[in-house]
């Protein structure tokens, strides 16, 4: 097939447009174009409000070769990079591998163990997926939290009640993106999120992709388990006359469920999520290594979603596209950085705590986006320095210390203010023009008090920065909500060249273990963990 690059086309367009700017520029007759695939999908907005699609596109044609000949700069021979699903080359017999936590990174590398032909166990300390909804919407409408399954905890992880972003700054040389962005599609999303430059699929779509990948693990003969918590790490030494230098000295022989039932493994690969402080609390006390590691903490902030459209895209509304994204940093005199993170076009602030006493947040989206508001976390970033300690768990500490401020603050409902009160350090009274979309109770509060003064004054002066490329970003109306503190993990559990952490047979990957950050960059890690498992089993004796 033939790539064509930078083939630009006013927003609006249809596909019978498409077809004939492609034989233009092929300079071919009608008939001799025989396929066409979107690959890439991205808006200039260079001259708003005349806004156009820029496309990269694979082609068909018949006699390729006298095409490419006589073909501009921005077309040639396609080079595409396929991933190769990971075999067994032998029959398998080992102990079933146990995956721990259902989000992307152990969905997929559950997914591909199952292919395999592994029969993988994933267990899940949360409910199911149709479980959960209805725990987390009970959740927001009386304020009853079920500490096991709620935003942050069941099957598919945090990123199932979130906006479903889908870009990421990974490179990929494998094909490992690509084969994610198409098991999402083959299981129920939109065949969009293949081509679009910043894809995303909504809470309402997700919910049914994981529930179908489920069902597919469970065909190829793996088993998902909901409701099991791993409470222990089953461990023996190895024998001192089979330990070379530089050897590890541990291995992993099984782990115990609910506290009570023992499942025996010589595989376990530890894809928590970020939020699961008890299991870190567990490892930490296995000794089985752990890192502080600096995250970030800050607020929502929203805005009108037709202010924003307006800043993108020159109008309030463009037929053919969606509401807008933005994305924005700033670094400040103090030398920390201000940054937003995880924008949601069109949604909804959500109450996503899974403590008791505690109140964090996070930004949700339905695939159409069409809500009000539009919401973005704003953070700066903490380190071990700002907390005081570099105890592996002291991040922890430092989370759940502002999430009962939070907590307070709104007295158990999400605290709201405006943000000029915000920079006058006095509670809200009333709202102005941008009213709260949220999901959960809500309070008008001083969310400032939340925060060490040196991170509000910092969320403060990069939300004036950003006012300078957005206008009307700093207005006093826009609303700030908190705390936004789950934005990644606290903490990093060290792995060598083969993925195993300090114990032998122990695989920390994914966002909770400190090495992806969001869910494709996690799913590809989840890939990659279990393509280390695969060569792990095909090359051990029988």
């Amino acid at each position: 097939m033939i790539r064509i690059n930078q083939l630009k086309l006013r927003i609006g367009h249809s596909f019978e447009e498409l077809e004939r700017k492609l034989i233009r520029e092929l300079r071919i007759r009608p008939e001799e174009l025989l396929e066409y695939h979107i690959r890439k999908q991205s808006i200039d907005a260079r001259k708003k409000p005349d806004l156009y699609f820029v496309y990269t596109i694979d082609v068909g044609v018949r006699k390729e070769q006298n095409v490419l000949k006589r073909s501009k700069a921005n077309i040639q021979a396609m080079e595409n990079v396929e991933y190769k699903i990971p075999e067994i080359v032998r029959t398998f017999s080992q102990n079933r591998p146990v995956i721990i936590g259902s989000g992307p990174a152990g969905l997929f590398c559950t997914y591909l163990l199952a292919k395999a032909g592994c029969r993988p166990i994933l267990l899940e300390r949360g409910g199911s997926v149709d479980e959960r909804k209805e725990d987390v919407e009970t959740f927001w409408k009386t304020g009853k939290l079920n500490p096991e399954s709620n935003v942050q905890f069941g099957e598919g992880g945090a990123g199932t009640f979130s906006d479903g972003k889908l870009n990421t700054l990974v490179k990929d040389p494998a094909g490992r993106n690509r084969f994610v962005l198409e098991t999402f599609v083959q299981f129920g999303a939109p065949k969009e999120i293949l081509y679009e430059q910043k894809p995303h699929i909504g809470t309402d779509i997700l919910i049914d992709v994981v529930r179908n990948m489920r069902s597919a693990i469970l065909e190829f003969g793996g088993e998902v388990r909901f409701h099991s918590q791993v409470t222990d790490l089953l461990l023996e030494q190895i024998s001192e006359n089979t330990v070379s230098e530089g050897q590890k000295e541990r291995k992993v022989c099984g782990v115990v469920i609910n506290e009570t039932d023992r499942l025996m493994t010589d595989t376990v690969v530890l894809a928590i999520g970020h939020s699961a402080r008890d299991t870190f609390e567990m490892l930490y006390q296995k000794e089985i290594g752990m890192q502080a590691k600096a995250f970030a903490v800050g607020v929502r902030i929203e805005h009108p979603q037709k202010m924003i459209n307006r800043s993108q895209y020159g109008s309030e509304q463009i037929p053919g596209l969606s509401a807008a994204p933005y994305k924005l940093t700033a670094k400040l005199e103090n030398g920390r950085g201000v940054y937003s993170f995880c924008m949601c076009p069109g949604g909804y602030v959500v109450n996503a705590s899974s403590e008791e006493g505690r109140l964090a947040v996070n930004g949700m989206s339905y695939h159409s986006r069409n809500g009000e508001n539009a919401n973005s976390a704003i953070i700066v970033t903490v380190t071990p320095e700002d907390y005081g300690s570099r105890h592996p768990l002291a991040g922890i500490a430092f989370q759940r210390s502002i999430e009962e401020r939070a907590y307070q603050a709104g007295n158990g409902k999400i605290p709201v203010q405006r943000y000029e009160d915000f920079c006058q350090n006095r509670p809200t009274e009333s709202f102005g023009v941008v009213k709260p979309q949220m999901k959960g109770e809500y309070q008008k509060a001083n969310v400032r008090e939340i925060f060490p003064e040196v991170l509000a004054e910092s969320l403060a002066d990069g939300i004036r920065q950003f006012d300078r490329k957005i206008h009307g970003f700093a207005d006093g109306d826009a609303l700030l909500s908190g705390v936004e503190s789950r934005t990644s993990s606290p903490v990093k559990i060290p792995r060598d060249s083969n993925l195993e952490g300090k114990i032998a047979g122990f695989y920390p990957c994914g966002e909770g273990a400190g090495f992806a950050g969001g869910i494709t960059s996690a799913a590809m890690d989840g890939m990659k963990t279990a393509e280390t498992v695969l060569q792990k089993y095909n090359t051990q004796k029988s």
